[in-house]
């Protein structure tokens, strides 16, 4: 097939966790498409095995489970031996789980927090090595704008996504000094393959929240969606930027509803600032 044109001039090297369905196997394509070369894991190597079929050498396959840092070390290692170098290392793997924050189990919230968080940072910390010694690189994550803003029934996905922003914000002053920059992509709705049974787990439900969360569904289903298929110009632009962006928005609707948020707390922090600086106290 035609190959599309790397507009910066110079092919990239990606590594992408998640690359079966959703943001991973778009951006993973749109890359690919354009004459990159991209290291595309999952956890099911048939579910990528196509790309494969369809971009040859330029694309090296790996399963991985990124909840197990011994198998991502050894698939950074490979990908690295493989094309001499990583110029973008993008944690895109992660699902959500359902439920109000009584109802989930503890067991439940830490195997997403296996993936979403600890899977995460396995990444980062098998990568930070070999991108401090090429002396550039680029980390990106999948976050969401609900980083910033929370939903009920799925707090803890909520939570998770925090935790992400935190750790990629600290992670951005730390690395800067070696020439890697770090990016974080806050995606708002989209149409993907986010709400199958692959990228979702049910908590079990208890009656008392049965209405609530289901005047919740109704709303989502009713939300507007962005169309993923539109969002690669927009990735693309920010891996090839000199200077990108700590946080970008993908969408028309994060800004509002993030600015809406900020305005409240900010509003609440004055109004109780009196207060808050009772408790200063003094020291000698």
């Amino acid at each position: 097939m035609t190959q599309q044109v790397n507009t910066a001039g110079t092919q990239k090297v990606w590594f992408i966790t998640g690359s079966s369905r959703g943001f991973g196997r778009v951006w993973a394509e749109a890359a690919l498409k354009r004459g990159d070369k991209v290291a595309a894991t999952a956890r099911q190597l048939d579910s990528i095995a196509g790309l494969k079929e369809q971009y040859g050498e330029n694309v090296l396959t790996l399963e991985l489970d990124v909840t197990r840092p011994d198998q991502v070390k050894a698939a950074v290692e490979q990908a690295h031996a493989r094309f001499g170098r990583l110029d973008v290392v993008l944690n895109n793997a992660g699902y959500s789980l359902v439920g109000t924050v009584e109802e989930a189990s503890i067991d439940d919230v830490k195997a997403m927090y296996d993936t979403n968080i600890f899977g995460a940072i396995s990444v980062i910390q098998a990568a930070l090595p070999l991108l401090r010694e090429q002396g550039s690189g680029h980390i990106l994550g999948t976050s969401s704008n609900l980083g910033h803003v929370t939903l009920p029934v799925i707090g803890y996905y909520c939570s998770s996504k925090w935790a992400f922003e935190a750790i990629h914000e600290s992670l951005a002053q730390e690395v800067k000094q070696f020439g890697i920059k770090v990016t974080i992509i806050e995606p708002g709705a989209y149409a993907t393959e986010f709400g199958s049974p692959e990228s979702l787990k049910f908590a079990e439900g208890l009656d008392v929240y049965k209405d609530y969360k289901d005047e919740f569904f109704v709303g989502l289903r009713n939300s507007e969606r962005g169309d993923p298929n539109a969002t690669p110009d927009a990735v693309l632009k920010i891996v090839d930027a000199e200077n990108p962006p700590l946080r970008i928005n993908l969408g028309s609707n994060n800004l509002a509803s993030t600015k809406a948020a900020y305005n409240e707390r900010i509003a609440v922090w004055e109004e109780w600032d009196e207060v808050a600086a009772l408790a200063q106290g003094t020291t000698k």
